[in-house]
């Protein structure tokens, strides 16, 4: 029906349509193969399984923060590896007082971002869940406190530590153990 009508209008509408919608199919048939690259250099990665263990971490996070991050044994904590990301606090202190502000934004935009996006997914599905774990509580408590994007930017700073401890450790996310 829509075609129908564009093929009928003036301007070459229909011509133009026709030509984004190939370009949309090509794009898709791309993310494909690429997904299914990553998904077999992911196999032969242990750390990146690892990593996918941790909610809102998939394929894709996963893959680019250990292209991304090198050696993580130059970060002497999960605290300096988030500060890395630019997911912690920038300061403004003078004398006895300390001022905290917003994210710093160091670091790499792209993996901040995965990890943002990682988080609002957690977020997302921590509202629907019956009987969330600790970290899901504890997400959706400075959600309820302080509103989506500061719970959603807080839980990718705890998801960058967690990160960070389950690679240095050689272990998979335990969310009984990792929160706290």
């Amino acid at each position: 029906m829509l075609a129908y009508h564009l093929s009928s209008s003036k301007g070459g509408r229909y011509t133009v349509l026709n030509e984004s919608c190939k370009e949309i199919k090509d794009l898709e048939i791309r993310i494909r193969d690429i997904e299914r690259n990553l998904r077999a250099l992911s196999k032969d990665d242990p750390v990146i399984g690892r990593l996918r263990s941790i909610p809102g971490i998939g394929l894709l996070s996963s893959t680019a923060i250990v292209a991304f991050t090198g050696d993580i044994n130059r970060f002497p904590s999960g605290r300096h590896f988030a500060s890395y990301l630019g997911l912690t606090p920038r300061e403004h202190s003078s004398g006895l007082h300390r001022r905290l502000g917003r994210i710093s934004k160091r670091g790499d935009s792209y993996i901040r971002m995965l990890l943002v996006h990682g988080a609002r997914s957690v977020l997302w599905a921590s509202k629907r869940s019956k009987n969330p774990d600790r970290l899901r509580s504890w997400a959706l408590e400075i959600e309820r406190t302080r509103g989506h994007n500061k719970a959603a930017v807080a839980l990718a700073n705890k998801l960058a530590r967690i990160i960070w401890a389950v690679w240095i450790n050689d272990s998979r996310f335990n969310s009984v153990r990792e929160v706290g």
